[in-house]
Formats: structure tokens, C-alpha cells, sequence
């Protein structure tokens, strides 16, 4: 019987569990380490921050589906990794014995790297997880009875811009509704070098298709900007030019803000010798383990990915869903062909695909791969983009809800977007 741990009950950690549940039948035992006692569906945590969506909306209870399909459920975070001894030790005092372990725990927001940012310590608010959300509705809530300016964006050192972009047409969508967009002037602040960089050196004409949603919306933008400090009022920013010396500085009122931070690896991870680059993201290779321990795995944003390009200012590569789903998959049959003294031969296909909601419509970025040159690179536009995340929204929670394996992303959005086959790292 081999024992296989993993760490964290989200977008990748969950499904991992089910897909090797059904892979390795029920002989081998599988434990799911979750911070939380739900699983959270993180890309509607825009809609909760404007009070589209509650918590009860957009969480599944992770207990009786686990147990439903003989996963062992732990509520606890980990403390420490040996990798030596094979255990992760827990927050709670215990430990636990993997034969194979799998990481897919998310980043640890790095707010602390700029004065002033975020929730908790900050000026700022954030959409990264469900908690975060919750607060900024609530202080949306009272900005809402004296509006004025609002800041939207991602510092440097950020690798995920698509939120960013969501959460700036969404609020600007609720504002319209609501009949205060006048008395509210919008500044969409990024470290990209120019809109719809994404991380991704653009998709198709993403610059021209981003540049002209803001327009449309008449939001304000900055590119190439750092983040200097947060103040309780107005954040402080400089502008570089193309080698990145600073070109002008200037100083951003606010009375409401959401900027994504970057991210680095969780300290349990990041302080296991030989695992981690310098940010503390693990190290893998094609076959999604670690080249110094090979009996452990790893999926999703906490794994070490180069940039796409280098830029004036820090620009990380993104991880998307069906990136991540793929990277799973992989892991299932690379565990699955290890147990059975087979050579260990799956990889991710790493393309990425990604359905942004702009608050009444969307767009649909595809590139195949993710990283340049590309197969395939295209943006397309429009409200049946807004209502496909929404039918992915309640089909992802389903699959959750109801302990089913099948990729979602396979099964659901390429079908949506007309494409059948994906291949190529």
C-alpha cells in the first residue's frame, strides 16, 4: 500500500485527490492536508469583493465528499517538511507518513515586500482568498456612501494579472449599476509593460483588446509602474522607461484599493534544502517531481516557472487552470506508473486558457503553449464569455461537491471554445 499525502485543498490539490482515487482504486491510502475546511472556488472571489457572490455561493464543505470517496480529510496546515524521513508535520502536533507527496499548497502573499500593502497591515485590499474578499466588500460597502477615487492593479514581482483586469471592469460594471460611476474616477495601476501583457508577453491582440476595454470604461491606466508605499489616502508610485530607470513619480489619491501583491513559496515548503529557488517555489521537472526528491510532486502556483520574457520591471508567468489541471493529470499517471514499476513518462501539456469576466461581457485568451513561440495564440471577446465563467463556476463546484474526477477543463471550457486537442509542452 503506498501512502500519498497532499498538501493543500484547492484548484489543484482537490481534484488531485480524486483523479488518483480513481486511478489507484481504493487500495493505497490518500490524505488532503486544507487550511480551510472548504474547498473555495478562488476565480469568483471578484465577484464576492462587489457582493456578486457569497461565501456559501462559492464553497464546498470538503469533510463529506472526502469521505465519500475514502479520502482521509485533514484540517491543519503544514509546519515543516522532512524529506529525509518521508513526514509533514503539522500546525496541530501531529505528522504524517507519505510514501509520495504532492504540493499544492498556492503561494504565500508577499504584502510585507512594499510598505503599506494590504488587508491586514496595508491601505490596500486583495482578492486572493475568500477572507480577503469578504473584507474588501464590506469596506466597499461603506465607500459606496462617500465614493471618490479607486486604484486597481498588480505591483511588480505580481504574476497574476488577470484578476487585476477582472476586478477593475467588474467594479466598474457594479458602479454603472448603481448609478455612481460619475463620482468615481478608476486608475488600472500594473507593473506590465504595457496593457495586456498579462504575463505572457500578450495573447494574440490582447493589447489592443485590453486598451480599448479600459477606454470603453474610461479607466485611467499606468504600465511599467512600481509601487513605492501604500499610504492610508494615496499610494506612491514610479514609472520606468524601457531599461528600467525611473521616469516620473507621482502620488495616486484613493478612498478604495485592490492590488495583487507577488507571491512566493508557503515557509513549510520554502525552507526544505534543495526544493526551492530563491523565492521558494519547487523545483520540477518535466514529470512535475522534484529533481532532488523525486517522490515528491507539485502543481499550481507554488511551482517555479521563468518568466515568459525579460521585462523592465519584475513579471512573473502565470499559472492558469487548465495549466494546472494538466499538471495534475500528469502527476496521477506518473504516481499511478511508479506504484506499478513502470517508467515514470507524463507531462503537462503547459498551454494556457483562461476565461476573464469584465462584469457584463469577457474574454477568452488561448495560448498553445503558454510559453512563446506558440501553436495557437488568440483573444476573442464578448457577453458569452461572461456567462461561460459563470456555467464554469457551478460546474467546477459540482465536481467538487460530487467527488468526480473528470478534467473540467477538457470536458468543459475547450468544448465551449471549439477545440478538441491540445498538445505541446
Amino acid at each position: 500500500m503506498a501512502r500519498i499525502v497532499i498538501i493543500g485543498a484547492g484548484i489543484g490539490g482537490v481534484p488531485a485527490a480524486y483523479e488518483l482515487r480513481d486511478r489507484l482504486g481504493s487500495a493505497h491510502e490518500i490524505t488532503v492536508v486544507g487550511s480551510q475546511p472548504y474547498f473555495q472556488f478562488v476565480p469568483s472571489n471578484p465577484w464576492v469583493a462587489v457582493g456578486w457572490r457569497d461565501a456559501e455561493a462559492i464553497t464546498v464543505d470538503l469533510a463529506g465528499p472526502m469521505e465519500k470517496r475514502g479520502i482521509r480529510f485533514v484540517h491543519d496546515t503544514a509546519s515543516r517538511i522532512d524529506p529525509e524521513n518521508q513526514t509533514v508535520e503539522l500546525s496541530g502536533g501531529d505528522s504524517l507518513e507519505y510514501d509520495y507527496l504532492v504540493i499544492t499548497t498556492g503561494p504565500e502573499l508577499a504584502f510585507d515586500a512594499i510598505e503599506g500593502l494590504g488587508p491586514e497591515n496595508g491601505h490596500t485590499h486583495s482578492i486572493c482568498t475568500l477572507a480577503h474578499a469578504e473584507k474588501a466588500w464590506a469596506d466597499y460597502q461603506r465607500f459606496l456612501e462617500n465614493p471618490g477615487p479607486i486604484v486597481i492593479g498588480a505591483v511588480q514581482g505580481a504574476s497574476c494579472f488577470g484578476p487585476a483586469y477582472e476586478f477593475a471592469m467588474i467594479v466598474d460594471a457594479d458602479l454603472r449599476k448603481r448609478k455612481l460611476r460619475d463620482k468615481v474616477p478608476i486608475t488600472f495601476v500594473t507593473s506590465e509593460p504595457y496593457i495586456g501583457h498579462l504575463g505572457l508577453g500578450g495573447v494574440g491582440d490582447s493589447k489592443s483588446l485590453m486598451e480599448h476595454e479600459l477606454r470603453e470604461r474610461h479607466i485611467r491606466w499606468v504600465t511599467n509602474a512600481r509601487v513605492d508605499r501604500v499610504a492610508a489616502d494615496g499610494m506612491h508610485i514610479t514609472e520606468v522607461n524601457e531599461d528600467g530607470e525611473d521616469r516620473r513619480s507621482q502620488e495616486l489619491p484613493f478612498k478604495f484599493a485592490m492590488m495583487l501583491p507577488s507571491f512566493r513559496g508557503v515557509p513549510a515548503v520554502a525552507n526544505v534544502e534543495g526544493l526551492c529557488n530563491p523565492k521558494g517555489f519547487v523545483n520540477i521537472d518535466d514529470y512535475q517531481r522534484n529533481p532532488n526528491y523525486p517522490n515528491i510532486y507539485s502543481a499550481g502556483v507554488c511551482v517555479a516557472i521563468p518568466p515568459v520574457e525579460e521585462t523592465p520591471l519584475p513579471v512573473g508567468a502565470p499559472k492558469t487552470g487548465y495549466m494546472i489541471e494538466s499538471m495534475i493529470t500528469a502527476i496521477v499517471h506518473n504516481i499511478a506508473a511508479d506504484i506499478e514499476g513502470k517508467p515514470v513518462e507524463s507531462q503537462a501539456t503547459w498551454n494556457a486558457i483562461c476565461l476573464a469576466d469584465l462584469g457584463d461581457s469577457g474574454v477568452a485568451f488561448v495560448a498553445l503553449p503558454q510559453i512563446p513561440p506558440r501553436n495557437v495564440t488568440w483573444a476573442k471577446q464578448g457577453k458569452w464569455v461572461h456567462w461561460a465563467k459563470i456555467a464554469f463556476e457551478k460546474y467546477f463546484l459540482r465536481k467538487v461537491r460530487k467527488g468526480h474526477a473528470e478534467p473540467v477543463y477538457e470536458r468543459y471550457v475547450l468544448k465551449a471554445l471549439g477545440i478538441t486537442r491540445l498538445t505541446g509542452k
